[in-house]
Formats: C-alpha cells, structure tokens, sequence
C-alpha cells in the first residue's frame, strides 16, 4: 500500500496524534511526577535521538492532525531546537495545514522576541504552566514564575495573535482555601482563555511532597474538602461560559476543546516519541524507557527505545471505553452497555441515584458522577 493510499485510508477513520516528550526542566516542582531532568545538558544528543525515533515511525504512521511538545518544560529549548523538532516531523508525516500544534510553556520563559518566533514555526496552542495566581502558593508548589510573569504572558500571547490559549491551574494546596481558589479563578477567566484545566494536587509516589506526607509534614485535603472545590470550580466556570467537558477540563465552546487531549479520551491512536512516552495504536499499547540516556542508547545503536508493550483483551477494551467515556460530556453509547449482562440495569440505578444522566442514547456522567467518575465503570460491570 502506498502512502497516499495509507493517507487516505486513515482519512476514513480518526486520525492519530503525536505527542514528542522533551523531559528538560530548570528545576523539579515537588509535586510533579512525570519523568524529566533538572538540566539541559542532553538536549543535542536528544534531539539526534528523536530524529531517528521520527523515523522509525515513518511508515508505520503517515498523518497526524495534532501535535503536543508537552514535557518537561518544552518551552525552556530554543527556538532553533523546536524548529528542528517540527521540521522533522513534517518531513515524514502529513500534518495538514489546520492541525492543532501545541507547545507547553512555562510564564517564566516567555518574552516578546520567543512569542513571535514561536508563532513562525507554525505552533498554534499555547498550554500556559499558570498552577496560580498566588505568589505564596507558587511558593509552595515550587514554581521557578511568579504571578507577575503570568499576567505579562497572557498579555503577550494575546498580544502576537495567539487565539488559542490554555492555562492549567492546581487546587487543594496545603493552607489554600475556597475563597483563595475562587480569586485564581477570577483572574483566570478575566484573561478570557480559550481553555482551563483545574487539577486537584494530587501527592505521587516518586516526588519531594510524597517524602512529605510520610513524614507527617503534607497531607492531602479530604474527599469532603476535594468535592467543594470541585463543584466550585464547575459553577463558577459555567457561569463564565466554559464547558465542563472533561473531569478536570472546561473549554470556551466543544469546539475548543483539547483536539489533541480528546484523542486520549475518545481512544483514537497515537504517538508518543521520546523518553517515557506513551503511545496506542488501537489494540496495543506500548511505552519508551523514562531514561534519558537508555532513549539515546538505544537509538544510537539502532534500536526501538520501547520499555514495554502491552495488548488489550476485547473485555479491557471495553472498560476503557466505559472509563474514559464517563469522564466525558460525550459519556458512552448505550448500545455498546447493552452487550454487557446487567450493565442498562445499573445504569438506570445509577440514573436514579443522580450520577447518570441518558442523552441521545449514550450515558453521561453529572457532577455527583464526575466526583467518582472512576468507581463507576466497576459498579457497571461488576
């Protein structure tokens, strides 16, 4: 099959997106779990490395219609560097002139001259670490910006012609409270941001505040605590026009939701290159090692830097499916419950207890669902 044929064919289905891991940061937030290096050191033999990842892929892949430099802090590379990285890319697969291009970006790295070069390599979303707008909580979380830096970002970005933007902010941090919460808010959605994503700080295993909680010095708020500020934060974006249409994510229309984040939910394939990547081709999953080196190793000597793989049953496809539709304003088919023994019935349980609600034939989570969006696919199948 040739690649125009593999195009088009692919064109019949959802198209795949690529995520590219670049795991470099200046220094490592307490909370962050994800794999990255407090140094840059390694940026050019990455880089050599990830080229010939992008090729190993060639074939393999051929159209992508999103593309995520997530990290890490992507934005800490030079522009030169991120130049490299998308002309590679392009140079082997389709990436059609209206795909959705996003780059996360650290407030503390942006500057007028980096916005606008930027914006020539063809970069069109712009994920802005925020986390608050609270100096004494950035404090806390360990974030090398200030409140300042956020604000001047947003007015920049807005400023070179970036209409497109999406912040992520982090509540039930240690002293902070409703009212705190809410005033992050305010100035959020007073920036009119495309997008906002509102984790709740959650403690992971291989980070600084996890060696905190076992030591007495950092708890997690409760569930009772983490429910308010939920809801809260739900309300409050409602009231300024945002779609509540993931778990911890709310859009200003469906139509400016995550394309590239979608694909997770929806389970349309994709991607992931460079170290501790993910990627999923339908059926399989597979993941590259969260070593730095062992990625370059590996490529250096012509080899897949791939970890581990692992095949979905027909049955954990299933579940999937029921896990991450309920996250969703999209919910799950109806149908596809059916060919579940009981599962309509709990359904209805579940619709009468408030957590379920039935739209155009497919089950969607309310707000008491998403509360507990991931004790529901159990109950529905159990």
């Amino acid at each position: 099959m040739s690649k125009l044929e593999k195009s088009i064919q692919e064109e019949k289905s959802p198209i795949p997106g690529l995520y590219i891991h670049i795991p470099f940061c200046k220094s490592k937030c307490p909370y962050c779990d994800f794999y990255s290096l407090a140094s840059s050191s390694l940026v050019p033999r990455w880089l050599d490395s990830l080229k010939k990842e992008i090729l190993i892929y060639k074939d393999r892949f051929t159209c992508f219609d999103t593309v995520y430099l997530g990290g890490g802090t992507p934005s800490l590379l030079d522009v030169c560097t991120i130049e490299e990285i998308l002309g590679a890319v392009n140079s082997s697969f389709n990436i059609p002139d209206d795909a959705e291009i996003t780059i996360e970006a650290n407030p503390g790295d942006i500057n007028p001259d980096k916005i606008s070069a930027l914006k020539d390599t063809g970069l069109n979303r712009i994920n802005l670490g925020v986390q608050s707008f609270n100096d004494d909580e950035l404090l806390f979380l360990g974030r090398r910006h200030k409140c300042s830096d956020s604000v001047m970002a947003l007015d920049m970005l807005r400023q070179a012609g970036f209409n497109n933007i999406g912040i992520d902010l982090i509540y039930g941090l240690k002293g902070q409270t409703l009212d705190g919460w809410l005033k992050t808010l305010e100035t959020g959605v007073s920036f009119k941001p495309e997008h906002i994503s509102c984790y709740q700080l959650t403690i992971e295993g291989k980070t600084l505040f996890n060696v905190l909680k076992k030591k007495g010095e950092l708890a997690e708020i409760s569930e009772d605590e983490a429910g308010r500020f939920f809801l809260e934060t739900s309300e409050f974006l409602e009231q300024h026009g945002y779609v509540h249409y993931e778990v911890s994510n709310f859009s200003g229309g469906l139509e400016l939701r995550s394309a590239h984040n979608s694909k997770y939910w929806q389970r349309v394939p994709y991607l992931g290159l460079g170290p501790s990547a993910h990627s999923f081709d339908g059926k399989k999953r597979w993941w590259n090692v969260s070593s730095v080196k062992k990625y370059c190793e590996a490529l250096e000597h012509n080899r897949a830097p791939v970890d581990d793989y692992e095949s979905l049953s027909e049955e954990q496809a299933l579940l999937e499916k029921i896990s991450l539709g309920l996250r969703t304003v999209d919910g799950i088919d109806l149908d596809e419950l059916r060919t579940i023994s009981g599962a309509i019935e709990k359904i209805k349980q579940l619709a009468a207890s408030g957590h379920i609600k039935i739209l155009n034939n497919a089950a969607v989570s309310t707000k008491k669902g998403l509360l507990v969006a991931d004790q529901l696919p159990l109950y529905i199948i159990q």
